[in-house]
């Protein structure tokens, strides 16, 4: 495997350290700009919505250029961005440098699998892929922790330094080791990317995955201040406690694609939603006793990611059928879709902390997530009635 592969994991590690570490520091940032909670949530809902209209809009408009060279414009605003949030004089420039990186978020990993497999022979893409996105599991695991507790020691600029920092080396290491000669994807016609938009079949999975996600978001935006408030850890308990739960996500997400593969995104969908709605419920009554919370903080983690591989499976498998000719831009839009339920569920989850406190945001997410297994049981009865269809 080429070493521009390891740029792009660095660049991946970067990008998901940033987008997630602010939910650790949530308590500290809303402290020291004095603002509510609910309105330093909209750290995460903002940059969220970045990275929906950097995904499928900034990666069309880019679509002609050099592979490279979008790449590192994108790494470039990321470094931009992160700066900008580090020399932050008021909450309103936090929000406009979450906004840039968001929009570099989205670009970055509509383009990086292109490129990663652009480095190696056909045979070894689904593996170059892989090794991009190990950044972004390492980034959970121990990025977002180590970030979180930089930021309490250092203060929270001293965070965003840092990644500003590791965006840098990233982009310097993939100047020197990309090709310049990368294989160029041929962009695909407004007509086809409308009739994604237009998809009764694909609408409906890009609402499942962004209800599932948004109910996940209602309560993760605001488990710092949970931890904090309502469970009695002090905030250096706090960012060990996000390295359990990077843990648990990354054996989520190896967990969920196994799941997926055997028994069909349907039923993997089913057993993971059903199960993310029953922690988010006990999380209710286990959050105010320290060693039940972060037992339930555990197994959280597992479910609230593991629906991921299940999602873009079952949009790439619908894409095929019904939009053969715009798979990658359907794959975009659910990845769009993500961060969408990101931004709902993070500014959903600030509303109903300001009107009606914390330990109300695990239950309505868990009726968020119980709406997402209604329709994905919908989905899979219009996908029986279409092989029934088939076969008569």
């Amino acid at each position: 495997m080429p070493l521009a592969l390891i740029a792009l994991a660095l660049s991946a590690f970067a990008i998901g350290t940033t987008e997630f570490v602010i939910v650790g520091l949530l308590p500290t940032i809303a402290q020291d700009l004095n603002v509510t909670i609910p309105s330093a949530g909209l750290l995460v809902s903002l940059y969220a919505l970045g990275v929906a209209i950097g995904a499928p809009v900034l990666t069309a408009l880019t679509s002609r250029w050099n592979r490279k060279h979008v790449l590192l414009s994108v790494m470039s605003l990321f470094v931009i961005g992160n700066l900008v949030a580090w020399q932050a004089p008021s909450f309103e420039a936090l929000i406009t440098a979450r906004i840039l990186t968001g929009l570099a978020h989205g670009v970055f990993f509509s383009i990086g699998s292109t490129i990663a497999t652009g480095l190696v022979p056909k045979e070894k893409g689904a593996s170059a892929i892989a090794i991009m996105f190990t950044g972004l599991t390492v980034a959970l695991v121990t990025g977002v922790p180590l970030g979180t507790y930089i930021g309490q020691i250092f203060g929270w600029e001293a965070t965003f330094l840092t990644v500003s920092v590791l965006g840098l080396l990233a982009m310097i290491g993939s100047a020197i080791l990309i090709p310049n000669n990368l294989k160029q994807a041929k962009p695909a016609n407004i007509s086809s990317q409308l009739k994604v938009l237009t998809h009764p079949r694909l609408l409906l999975v890009y609402a499942i995955t962004a209800v599932g996600y948004g109910g996940t978001f209602i309560a993760f935006t605001y488990l710092a201040p949970i931890l904090n408030e309502v469970s009695g850890f002090n905030s250096s308990s706090v960012a060990l406690i996000l390295l359990i739960y990077g843990v648990s996500v990354a054996v989520g997400n190896i967990w969920g694609g196994k799941m997926a593969d055997s028994l069909g995104p349907i039923k993997a969908l089913t057993i993971i939603f059903a199960g993310l709605a029953g922690i988010l419920l006990m999380l209710n009554y286990t959050a105010y006793h320290s060693i039940a919370a972060v037992f339930t903080i555990l197994i959280w983690g597992a479910f609230a990611f593991g629906n991921v591989p299940g999602l873009q499976v079952y949009v790439v498998k619908l894409a095929e059928k019904y939009t053969p000719d715009a798979v990658d831009v359907a794959s975009g839009l659910n990845i769009a879709a993500f961060n969408v339920g990101i931004a709902i569920g993070a500014w959903g989850g600030g509303y109903i902390v300001a009107e009606h406190g914390l330990m109300n945001t695990p239950w309505v997410g868990a009726i968020v997530v119980l709406v997402a297994l209604v329709l994905t049981r919908y989905s899979g009865m219009l996908d029986r009635n279409a092989a029934n269809l088939g076969k008569s």
